[in-house]
């Protein structure tokens, strides 16, 4: 089978790519390297079955090409990470909503199968402790930069569900939930990796706001075999997945974890969200997922817990952070 994964040298991408080729699939990625990173599918290259292209997923006469090649479509490129979003909103909504319609429009001429990623974000500002996919999604001000993201991937799931009903397209939507593992970047604003890289270098571990927040984190893996084996079952078609694991941790235990784990000598430190994003920052205090409806569809159970995740990120850091002072 010929998959086409957009955004492939992303995180997510990336190790979805190396699961696809796995499989045996001819893979054709199409990244344009905004957010991604072709170290990240760098020892995938020499693979006879990888096709990388690097171009953005709104380039019409490209991704049709791609389209017509490919008989599924994994849709993973988007902004990604608060921080980048907070410093490029326009460009953040022209990627997520123009590139989506372009995904569905192209694959509606042969009704390809398609998988929408999309984000426990556009639960927005619900207050529920657990969300499932048929919660209620609460957003803020449009004049809060905070939330074009969370409204850009909610309006990505209505044409999703309209491309279902109006023409057929067979699609898939997830919402990811805070996925985490090795070659995920701290520059956008990922906690984790961010937390991992401050502690082995002994700088303060710096939480935003006052820690209390809860949020659960999924393993790459463990994601990866969940939407595979969604875009594999046809009962998934035309619906919505929680992906993600139901154990939740305040981002303060979080980051106590992670220094001890260490052995860090790092401060813990606490910076108001108005100093981190600038003023009329939201967040939410919980974002915990419901995972029974995927449980049900696919069997999905995370495997991976917390201190694996950790202990595999720390390594991971420590081996990129030797290869840079290799290279000086």
């Amino acid at each position: 089978m010929n998959a086409l994964i957009t955004g492939g040298a992303g995180f997510i991408g990336s190790h979805l790519a190396e699961e696809l080729l796995k499989k045996g699939h001819r893979l054709y990625i199409i990244d344009d390297l905004s957010t991604g990173s072709e170290q990240n599918i760098l020892h995938l290259k020499n693979d006879p079955n990888l096709i990388f292209v690097k171009d953005s997923v709104t380039n019409d006469i490209i991704m049709r090409k791609l389209v017509d090649t490919c008989d599924v479509i994994y849709h993973l490129a988007a902004a990604v990470g608060v921080k980048y979003i907070m410093e490029n909103p326009l460009r953040s909504i022209e990627t997520n909503i123009r590139g989506t319609e372009v995904v569905l429009e192209l694959a509606s001429k042969d009704r390809k199968k398609v998988l929408i990623a999309s984000s426990s974000e556009v639960y927005g500002k619900n207050t529920s402790a657990v969300y499932t996919e048929n919660a209620d999604s609460i957003f803020g001000s449009s004049k809060t930069i905070r939330w074009n993201y969370a409204v850009s991937k909610m309006l990505d799931e209505f044409l999703s569900f309209a491309y279902h009903r109006e023409k057929g397209v067979p699609t898939v939507i997830v919402r990811f939930f805070n996925i985490c593992g090795p070659r995920q970047s701290e520059r956008y604003g990922m906690v984790i990796p961010r937390f991992v890289k401050q502690a082995l270098l002994g700088h303060p571990i710096t939480i935003y706001g006052d820690g209390k927040q809860t949020r659960s984190f999924t393993h790459v893996n463990d994601a990866v075999r969940g939407i595979i084996a969604l875009m594999e079952t046809p009962d998934a078609e035309g619906d919505i997945f929680n992906v993600g694991n139901p154990d939740g941790i305040s981002i303060e235990d979080l980051a106590k974890r992670i220094k001890t784990m260490t052995s860090s000598s790092s401060e813990i430190v606490y910076i108001p969200y108005e100093q981190a994003y600038g003023e009329g920052f939201e967040d939410m205090r919980f974002r915990v997922p419901d995972v029974t409806k995927i449980h049900n569809t696919v069997g999905y159970i995370p495997e991976l817990k917390l201190d694996d995740m950790l202990r595999m990120v720390i390594e991971h850091t420590k081996e990129g952070m030797q290869q840079e002072v290799s290279s000086l």
